[in-house]
């Protein structure tokens, strides 16, 4: 018998409502209760010390006062004393018609602490325990009730804070993503079903042109893959943010920009040169894409120990920065790379005829002189390189790994059309990885770690 579990699956705080959700063996009785009909555990093998009913139920259906499951009811819970715990709602969902796959009870009961913490010493009384982390997203999983994919979204889906991130994880959640995986993972058991086929049968009863058939699919799917693989950054980005960095050399007035355009101070700002020395980052939401900016130390040769970290630092965000801001006080004298935009700042101070390069912005973070345009450049490029990808499978850094272990696996079947032996093993150990991703094989290590990220009563 599995144990009977329980959290809070609404969010923690005052409010008017929380939601406790109970699954386990011993829910069937929790709801039915025992000779007397009222609820509890009364009759479970290992709750016999505890006859006292839980639920008592205010109103019963007229078909013979029997509870239904997916039905709401009123009900008063109450402890070992027979003390009213709270008047709440009671929902039963039977298994397997449930989110975790076994028989679940949900409480929807008033939002007090005091409430919920009775509740909960009551169903402890009860033999059930609270849940870990992750456990009944783990129990839905073990009972066939998701997959791997869906419970990446599902975690994505609630650390979810713009609409794209809503869209991208909602996607995964119900089961598109997944979709795709399984398609290109069933293409593949068939290829290689095919080649085996090829080496045991005669070619006269097997379909015409078989060979070339099977490796122009391989190459199809190879295709297929590599793309997604290719987008994987902007369907990363949708997922954990866009990340832009703004550098440049010390008192160009990086954290001055950075403030201004985060729309609160932020960074210290300092006529000090090297006042930053540290990371400084903030979020804001463009048109539903999460963008993480960073202000960063100043470059330039230094003796500091301390400021050469910071250095370090604004090195490191660069190499993980979707777009580069630079900023200068002087005329840039280069083009710029395809991420990088280059600002001249502080051009309130600047002549009237001093130029500007075509290729920067002019900019005033004191007076807010060109922000607009500024803020406009960087939302078409968030836009350029994020739309379209919320239709595109999102790989964390797991399901990347075996992706692209899939793909070199089919790159290699092509490179042995002539030995099939090969050539379907290839195909098989790509089809195994794509089972990886999934959870279909081999998952029970990798399931710890997806569900790990998930929260109580989820």
């Amino acid at each position: 018998m599995t144990d009977t579990i329980f959290a809070l699956s609404s969010g923690h705080g005052k409010a008017g409502v929380a939601v406790v959700r109970v699954s386990g063996a011993a829910v069937p009785l929790l709801w039915r209760g025992g000779p007397k009909g009222r609820g509890g555990l009364a009759n479970c093998e290992h709750y016999t010390n505890h006859p006292v009913s839980l639920i008592s139920f205010a109103s019963h259906p007229s078909t013979g006062g029997e509870p239904l499951p997916r039905h709401a009811y009123l009900a008063d819970l109450v402890d070992k004393s027979s003390d009213v715990i709270d008047r709440a709602i009671a929902i039963y969902f039977q298994a397997p018609h449930s989110f975790t796959g076994e028989d679940i009870i949900e409480f929807h009961v008033h939002g007090a602490a005091a409430v919920i913490e009775k509740l909960f010493a009551t169903l402890r009384a009860y033999g059930a325990r609270l849940a870990n982390p992750g456990e009944f997203a783990r129990r839905a999983f073990d009972n066939g009730k998701m997959d791997l994919i869906e419970a990446d979204g599902l975690a994505a889906l609630l650390d979810s804070r713009t609409d794209a991130q809503r869209r991208s994880a909602l996607r995964a959640a119900a089961g598109a993503d997944s979709a795709v995986y399984e398609n290109w993972r069933l293409q593949m058991v068939e290829i290689t079903a095919y080649s085996a086929a090829m080496l045991d049968y005669p070619a006269e009863e097997l379909p015409a042109n078989i060979g070339e058939t099977i490796l122009s699919r391989t190459r199809a799917l190879g295709k297929e893959i590599s793309a997604a693989l290719s987008r994987s950054a902007a369907a990363r980005s949708i997922r954990s943010g866009f990340n832009i960095a703004i550098i440049g050399p010390v008192n160009a007035g990086k954290s001055s920009l950075f403030n201004r355009l985060v729309g609160e101070s932020r960074a210290i700002v300092s006529e000090i040169p090297g006042t930053t020395r540290d990371v400084v980052s903030a979020e804001i939401d463009i048109d539903g894409y999460l963008v993480r900016l960073a202000d960063t130390a100043g470059l330039r040769e230094t003796q500091d120990t301390i400021e050469k970290i910071g250095i370090e630092k604004t090195n490191q965000e660069i190499e993980r920065a979707d777009l580069v801001i630079r900023v200068e006080t002087r005329n840039a004298k280069r083009e710029t790379r395809d991420n990088e935009i280059i600002v001249i700042n502080k051009c309130d101070l600047l002549d009237n005829n001093n130029r500007v390069s075509r290729f920067a912005f002019r900019v005033s973070a004191l007076t807010g002189e060109g922000i607009p345009e500024l803020l406009e450049r960087i939302r078409a490029e968030v836009h350029s390189r994020l739309d379209g990808a919320q239709s595109d499978v999102a790989l964390n850094e797991r399901a990347r790994m075996h992706l692209q272990a899939a793909a070199d696996e089919l790159a290699k079947a092509e490179g042995q059309k002539t030995n099939m032996d090969l050539f379907s093993e290839h195909i098989r150990r790509a089809a195994d990885n794509i089972g990886q991703i999934l959870g279909v094989i081999g998952a029970s290590e990798v399931a710890d770690s997806v569900f790990g990220q998930l929260c109580l009563g989820k």
